[in-house]
């Protein structure tokens, strides 16, 4: 039976890990630390078997210290970071406080606790990073892999960078067993409603803009974010301590692209359930319209990335990881799960 320590699981990949843990190990325990910031709904992990929710901060070092001793935790699977690039850019500070100090607090709980003590106990410090560490693509240039050099063009992307470097000199210096994955853009359920498939869906249903930075050209890779936590335990099965795997969807496209669909799915959500022109009677279908009609575009994003874009040959090879969603197939059931799901995020707005 594993014990896991997963920071940041009340968030929105964190708490989708913990569904799927508890779905294909229902043996194991979790214990989930969050410190229940915006973006953390208890919410979200309720009623899970075996999973604890512990509020803290993972920056209380003596805190993550004693859940270790404590609970016998033998696995740390670390989410809890800042992630939203526009408020990296606006308030830098909550980014270096939580995703530089935060990993590093909880690298030397861990190096206490699994390394010094002489227990000997088997242990993994699994470290969730981004795609964004290693800054922007050109549109035909090859698509990132682990040797990549890093080039972190934002606040947040840098604090990410700084952490990712972190854990691999505690597993080089101190012997911590220790992999990183660098995943693409996630979405699925519980996403907070502030990145761009929630955001512009909830939009789309009271009738608001859909503000497009730029052109809307900007290229990501979209992963379901099922597919990640599905990367992620094959990392824990099957990764190597001190590498580093890049995870991806496999569905690189055009943010303008990205925002035709989401515009398609709600249309198409209203000529097949008409009752959500009651539910909504602000969105453009409840008037007969497209929310084509939403799409408004507004100043660049400073600093913003054009490209990105992931090879995950490496995952491919060494941990027989490969996404199982098709982008059209996912948005559409995402969108399904917000429709159906109200109650979760009404009251963040």
């Amino acid at each position: 039976m594993g014990k896991l320590l997963v920071t940041g699981g009340a968030g929105f990949i964190g708490g989708n890990f913990c569904h799927y843990w508890t779905s294909k190990r229902p043996t194991d325990s979790i214990v989930v630390l969050d410190s229940l910031t915006y973006a953390g709904n208890p919410e979200t992990i309720r009623g899970l078997a075996r999973t604890e929710l512990v509020e803290g901060d993972i920056r209380d070092t003596d805190l993550v210290d004693s859940l270790l001793r404590d609970r016998e935790i033998d696995t740390i699977v670390h989410f809890a970071a800042e992630s939203h690039v526009d408020r990296s850019i606006s308030g830098p500070d909550a980014f270096i406080d939580t995703n530089i100090l935060g990993t590093n607090s909880l690298l030397k709980a861990a190096r206490a606790v699994w390394l010094d003590t002489g227990s000997g106990r088997p242990h993994r410090f699994h470290h969730i990073s981004t795609d964004e560490v290693y800054g922007s693509l050109e549109p035909d240039a090859p698509a990132f892999s682990e040797t990549h050099q890093y080039q972190p063009n934002s606040p947040y992307s840098a604090s990410k960078a700084s952490s990712d470097h972190l854990v691999r000199a505690y597993h080089h210096t101190f012997g911590l067993e220790a992999t990183t994955s660098n995943c693409s853009n996630n979405y699925g359920p519980y996403q907070f409603p502030e990145k761009l498939i929630p955001l512009f869906s909830i939009n789309a249903l009271h009738g608001r803009p859909l503000p497009i930075y730029g052109d809307g050209m900007n290229v990501r890779d979209w992963l379901h974010v099922e597919d990640h936590c599905r990367g992620i335990e094959a990392c824990l099965d099957c990764g190597t301590p001190g590498e580093t795997y890049n995870i991806g969807g496999g569905a690189e496209l055009p943010n303008l692209t990205v925002i035709d669909h989401i515009i398609a799915e709600v249309d198409r959500a209203f000529e097949q359930m008409p009752e959500l022109a009651r539910r909504y009677p602000d969105a453009p279908p409840a008037k007969g319209e497209s929310c084509s009609i939403l799409k408004t575009f507004v100043t660049d994003r400073a600093g913003h990335d054009r490209r990105y874009a992931i090879d995950e040959s490496k995952a491919r090879a060494e941990l027989g990881y490969a996404p199982h969603h098709r982008f059209d197939t996912g948005l559409a059931a995402t969108l399904r799960w917000y429709l159906e799901n109200e109650d979760w995020w009404r009251p963040l707005l």
